[in-house]
């Protein structure tokens, strides 16, 4: 089905993204309880200084971001690892609240930044008629770590420090993401591209939209309206999950044994929706992928019994599956991929926003006193608006054509 090329890229992909977990919230919050005994810090500490240096990232990423569209993308893929390894050392050296700051800011901004954006956006942008299979193959890297490196870091905690662990992913990182790179996307460039058939359209077809342009469309902001319910919404959950517990009186276990529903839901979903977005696109899939995510705060709202624990976590994952893959070939769809590097970055950074927003809301929300329903309801009030809105737009979604 694939070509070798093909399948290089799509390996290169999958690696990216298992190794952007290291900068994911689920991987460093593994370290929360470590990292604030050593410094001495409370939860509410720990939350201000990781939403903080993760705004400061999703800032950032916004013009480092775009300079994958100008040079070549082994170089850039190069450099990203240099920087996700130094961050990683620079991490196991956390010794004072300052250097925290600066060591989340480094993890979010190499990690789940620029790792995944390397990843999708040269994926996004080699594929054409496979997009959609090729992205969830993809993004199934993060979901293997997900699945791998909690149960791996606990036992490793047991028997070393945890500084070690991340000295070790440091030197990991140097010695392997270069040897890929270099044996995966070398002989890639910026022109390369899938090959499709003489009858298919050519991806110069579409009109390519530069950043600027992108900003001046109106329909950008109400799919991003979309797009970013997700991450928001999810963060708050995971991070806030002890509350949301406590609250329902479901017991300490129950959401634990809940995320395996979610993952399974979510890699069933990732995997299957690209197969439909190569034979629907993305745009004509965009008006499902909050839906479950819709259902899933009725059920917080309305349901107190533990069991509804696995539904409410199981939609998520639907959802969640849906967006990973839609999140990157939406844009390609609509806008072309001469400047989708530019154009990812800010869709990326405005992710990385939304998830520090969602910690940041969630929170403002518990300390006024807010219910885990009351909240359901301000979650539920955000989708519904946002996929009212897309639905009188869905059918504006089309490319130009040159």
């Amino acid at each position: 089905m694939f070509s070798s090329l093909s399948l290089k890229v799509i390996i290169f992909g999958f690696i990216f993204t298992f190794f952007s977990s290291f900068g994911q919230s689920f991987f460093l919050g593994l370290f929360n309880s470590s990292i604030r005994e050593t410094l001495s810090i409370t939860h509410g500490q720990f939350g201000s200084i990781y939403a903080s240096a993760t705004l400061l990232s999703s800032f950032l990423l916004i013009w480092v971001g775009k300079k994958i569209d100008d040079i070549n993308i082994f170089r850039f893929a190069f450099y990203v690892t240099l920087l996700l390894s130094f961050s990683c050392f620079f991490f196991s050296k956390i010794s004072s609240i300052a250097f925290l700051f600066i060591a989340v800011f480094l993890m979010r901004f190499s990690g789940q930044g620029l790792m995944s954006h390397t990843a999708t956006t040269t994926i996004t942008r080699y594929f054409t008629k496979s997009r959609g299979k090729a992205l969830s193959a993809g993004w199934f890297g993060l979901s293997t770590a997900e699945f791998i490196l909690p149960v791996l870091i606990v036992y490793l905690l047991t028997i070393t420090a945890w500084q070690n662990i991340w000295i070790s992913i440091s030197i990991l990182i140097l010695i392997f993401l270069p040897l890929a790179s270099s044996f995966l996307i070398k002989k890639l460039d910026f022109d390369t591209r899938e090959q499709v058939g003489s009858n298919d359209p050519e991806i110069k077809e579409i009109k390519q939209w530069k950043r600027i342009e992108v900003l001046k469309d109106y329909r950008f902001y109400i799919v991003c309206l979309n797009m970013l319910a997700m991450p928001w919404i999810a963060t708050g959950v995971f991070v806030y999950q002890s509350f949301i517990t406590e609250a329902k009186e479901w017991g300490s276990f129950v959401i634990a044994q809940s995320f395996m529903v979610y993952s399974i839901s979510s890699v069933v979903t990732l995997l299957g929706s690209g197969f439909l977005i190569d034979k629907f696109t993305s745009r004509k899939l965009l008006i499902f992928m909050n839906i479950p995510l819709l259902f899933s705060t009725l059920v917080l709202f309305y349901f107190d019994n533990p069991v509804t624990s696995f539904v409410f976590l199981g939609l998520i994952g639907i959802s969640n599956g849906l967006a990973n893959v839609l999140g990157s070939s939406t844009w390609a769809e609509i806008y072309g991929v001469k400047f989708i590097g530019s154009i990812k970055a800010l869709t990326t950074a405005l992710m990385v926003f939304s998830t520090a927003f969602g910690t940041a809301l969630f929170g403002f929300l518990i300390d006024k006193g807010f219910s885990i329903e009351q909240i359901a309801l301000v979650s539920f009030t955000y989708v519904f608006i946002s996929l009212f809105l897309l639905f009188f737009v869905r059918n504006k979604l089309n490319p130009q054509y040159t």
